[in-house]
C-alpha cells in the first residue's frame, strides 16, 4: 500500500482559489488556527451505495468499547480453493468466516497512525486490516446482506433489482372552484383569457390543486388543505405551482417517482383546447417530469349542473406514483 504525498487540488476552468495573506502580513487578520482533529472517522467505500442507518448506528455504537469496528456478515457458501487450472485443490472450512463491509468505524488518531506507519510491503485490503496488523482491538457487528459492493456487470443488475424495488400506485384528485369577477381564468399554471375569473384563497387554479392532491393522495400525504391552510394568510393569492411543487418534493424524498399525470377539466368555457399543449408543458416543468408522461383533456357536462350553467369549473386529476416498497 503505497501513500503518496498531498498534491494541490488541479485546477478546473473556471475555478478561483482564495489564499489567505500570511500571518502578520497583508493587514488582513490571521487565519484562525485549524479545528481539534475529531475523536472517531467512518470509513465507507464508495462501492456499496446503501448503507442502512440501522447499520451505521450499530458501528458508531460498537466503537464506544473498540479501537476499530467492522460490520461483517457470515459466510453461507462452501469454500473452494483452486489451481490456476481451475481444478479443485481442497475444501476450506467455512466456521468463523465472514465478508467484511463498510462503513469501517475507528479511533481516529489510531487508524491516522496506521496509515501513516504502513509501507509498500504492508498487506492490506481494507483499512481494519491496518489496525489488526498493529495490534489494536478490531470488533465485529452484524453487516447487512443488502449492503451491496457494487463492482461487476452482475453487481449493477442485481443493485436494480434490489434498490429499485418500487410499487405503483394511484392518486386522485378533484377540485371546484366558482366564477367570479375578473377577466382571465389561471388553468394548470397556464392564464386564459375569459370574461370571468376563478375565486378562491390562492390564485384558484383549480387543474394545480387537482393534481398536488392526486400525488398526495398517491404518497398517502393527507390533501392539500392540510399542508396550506385556506384560513392561513400566507398562501393569499399565492401561485399554485408552489403547491405543486412542495408535493413534488414530498415525493422525490420518499424516494418516489411520478411517472404519470393525467387531469380531466369539466367546463363549458374557456375553451382548453387551443391551450392544451401550454398546459401539459406548465405540469411537466412544475413537476420536473417528461410532458410526454402529462395528459390533458377537458370535457363538458351537456348544459348540466353548475358546470353546465357555467357557475364555475372542476377538475379530476389522477398520478401514478412509484413508491419505495418497504418489504422488499
Amino acid at each position: 500500500m503505497t501513500h503518496p504525498p498531498p498534491s494541490p487540488p488541479p485546477r478546473l476552468p473556471g475555478a478561483r482559489f482564495f489564499f489567505p495573506p500570511p500571518a502578520g502580513g497583508g493587514g488582513g487578520p490571521p487565519p484562525p488556527p485549524p479545528p481539534p482533529p475529531p475523536q472517531t472517522v467512518l470509513i465507507h467505500d464508495g462501492a456499496r451505495p446503501r448503507p442502512g442507518a440501522a447499520l451505521i448506528s450499530r458501528v458508531i455504537d460498537a466503537l464506544s468499547n473498540a479501537d476499530g469496528v467492522v460490520p461483517t456478515v457470515p459466510l453461507s457458501d462452501t469454500l473452494k480453493e483452486t489451481g490456476d487450472d481451475g481444478h479443485i485443490l481442497r475444501t476450506l472450512p467455512r466456521a468463523g468466516l465472514h465478508g467484511a463491509q463498510t462503513p469501517q468505524g475507528f479511533r481516529f488518531d489510531l487508524i491516522l497512525g496506521a496509515h501513516r506507519a504502513a509501507s509498500e510491503e504492508t498487506l492490506a485490503t481494507d483499512d481494519s486490516s491496518l489496525l489488526e496488523t498493529a495490534g489494536h482491538v478490531v470488533q465485529a457487528v452484524a453487516g447487512d446482506p443488502e449492503n451491496l459492493k457494487v463492482t461487476g456487470p452482475g453487481d449493477f443488475a442485481r443493485a436494480e433489482r434490489l434498490f429499485g424495488a418500487r410499487l405503483p400506485r394511484t392518486g386522485q384528485g378533484f377540485d371546484v372552484h366558482r366564477f367570479g369577477p375578473g377577466e382571465s381564468v389561471q388553468l394548470l399554471g397556464v392564464r386564459l383569457p375569459h370574461g370571468q375569473a376563478l375565486v378562491g384563497h390562492s390564485d384558484a387554479d383549480v387543474g394545480l390543486h387537482a393534481v398536488t392532491d392526486a400525488i398526495l393522495g398517491a404518497l398517502a400525504q393527507g390533501d392539500i388543505g392540510q399542508h396550506f391552510p385556506p384560513e392561513d394568510p400566507r398562501w393569499r393569492d399565492a401561485d399554485s405551482a408552489k403547491f405543486l411543487q412542495h408535493a413534488g418534493a414530498m415525493a422525490l424524498e420518499a424516494g418516489a417517482e411520478i411517472t404519470h399525470v393525467d387531469v380531466t377539466i369539466i367546463c363549458e368555457a374557456p375553451a382548453v383546447a387551443p391551450h392544451r399543449e401550454r398546459m401539459r408543458q406548465s405540469v411537466a416543468d412544475i413537476l420536473g417530469m417528461p410532458v410526454a408522461a402529462v395528459s390533458v383533456k377537458a370535457t363538458t357536462t351537456e348544459g348540466l349542473g353548475f358546470a353546465g350553467r357555467r357557475e364555475g369549473i372542476a377538475t379530476f386529476a389522477l398520478a401514478t406514483v412509484l413508491v419505495p416498497n418497504e418489504s422488499a
